[in-house]
């Protein structure tokens, strides 16, 4: 059985951009503004708060992790508050990656990893819109051994390390969104999956996205009334079924698009279209390119 997860995390190409140890004490604040790249956050020791635009501030202790797969504007603080009408922190790299922040020649109260990756898929934006635009997990022992290993080889400069690095961030975005796939996660793919119900009729939109499914079809797999599973479907991931699966088939349409290793004939048939006129229809009216065209751009850039 496919794993809807594993399928957009490496549709995604997650890899290594920026890592980095940060240590404060005392009262400290910064803000960023990171136009949409993917961050993390692993806290070490201690604790910090983070506040998102849109979302309320939530206090990090040691051990949990956040992951923003779309960050823009954002702000990381101390637990010790600062005036609001106090100067934003100036972070100083003590050495390469080692960022120290407050109070100076005194113990560290708090240490955090925290990072900025790429994603190499340039439709990154349709599969990030699948996912919750803030995950935090707390409490998951298998995350924080990974987050070690990840914290090891940043600190380190031994070969191959931006190669371990990227296959690491990987598996950490997984299991960080495997740890968040609960019926309590925001509306998205995770909380469908969340969903025992709903995760059978989204697994199947994965293994066989050229089946003509139509809305009882998935309810039946999913063992609800055509109504019920409508509704629980369009709660949960925030969109109807036939949205998500024509959403589904465009990242794959467009990853197949971009490797030609296949006619455009094979390519329409393994997304569900009967034609190549059908998909191209399709194709064009969700991207707003033909996808010969399509193909034609990506390979050139």
């Amino acid at each position: 059985m496919l794993d809807p997860l594993a399928q957009v995390v490496t549709l995604l190409k997650p890899g290594a951009s920026l890592s980095k140890i940060v240590s404060g004490a005392g009262a400290w604040r910064v803000r960023r503004s990171v136009s949409g790249q993917p961050f993390y956050c692993a806290i070490l020791e201690g604790g910090s708060r983070l506040s998102v635009a849109g979302h309320s501030t939530i206090t990090l202790q040691a051990g949990d992790f956040v992951l923003i797969p779309a960050a823009y504007d954002f702000t990381m603080m101390s637990l010790e508050p600062m005036a609001d009408d106090a100067v934003d922190t100036q972070p100083v790299e003590v050495r390469p990656r080692d960022i120290r922040l407050g109070t100076r020649d005194v113990p560290h109260d708090a240490q955090l990893l925290v990072g900025h990756c790429t994603f190499g898929s340039p439709d990154a934006a349709l599969l990030v819109s699948l996912l919750p635009q803030l995950i935090h997990v707390r409490g998951a022992r298998r995350l924080a051994m990974l987050v070690e290993l990840v914290t090891e080889e940043a600190r380190g400069q031994r070969p191959a390390r931006d190669v371990i690095l990227a296959h690491l961030l990987e598996v950490l975005f997984i299991e960080a969104l495997r740890a968040t796939a609960t019926e309590s996660a925001p509306a998205g793919l995770l909380r469908g999956l969340g969903d025992e119900r709903l995760a059978l009729a989204i697994r199947r939109m994965h293994e066989q996205p050229n089946r003509s499914w139509t809305v009882t079809q998935l309810a039946r797999e999913a063992a609800l009334s055509r109504s019920t599973f409508f509704e629980r479907f369009k709660q949960a991931l925030g969109m109807a079924p036939m949205a998500y699966l024509l959403a589904w088939r465009m990242a794959l349409a467009k990853n197949l698009l971009r490797a030609r290793d296949e006619s455009m004939a094979d390519i329409a048939q393994r997304v569900g279209y009967s034609s190549v006129s059908a998909f191209s229809v399709a194709f064009t009216r969700y991207t707003g390119l033909a996808p010969g065209r399509y193909s034609r751009e990506k390979i050139a850039g």
